[in-house]
C-alpha cells in the first residue's frame, strides 16, 4: 500500500505552480493557490521543520528590529 504525506503532496503542487510561466490568472486560480499555500502552512506549522522555520524568521525579525533602534 502506498501512502502519501499530504504536506509533501501540497509542497509538490506549490512547486509546480510556481514553475509555470507568469500569465494572467483568474480569480478562481488565485484563490486555489492561496488556499493550497495556507493549508500547506497549517500542516507544516506543528512539525519540527515548521518550528525551525518559525524560529529562524523570529530571529531575523528581532535582528532587524534591533538594527532599526
Amino acid at each position: 500500500m502506498l501512502t502519501v504525506n499530504v504536506a509533501v503532496l501540497l509542497a509538490v503542487i506549490v512547486f509546480v505552480r510556481l514553475r509555470r510561466p507568469v500569465e494572467p490568472r483568474t480569480r478562481l486560480d488565485q484563490a486555489f493557490g492561496i488556499a493550497v499555500i495556507l493549508v500547506l502552512g497549517l500542516l507544516l506549522a506543528p512539525t519540527d521543520f515548521g518550528q525551525s522555520i518559525l524560529g529562524a524568521v523570529r530571529q531575523l525579525v528581532e535582528g532587524i528590529a534591533k538594527a532599526a533602534h
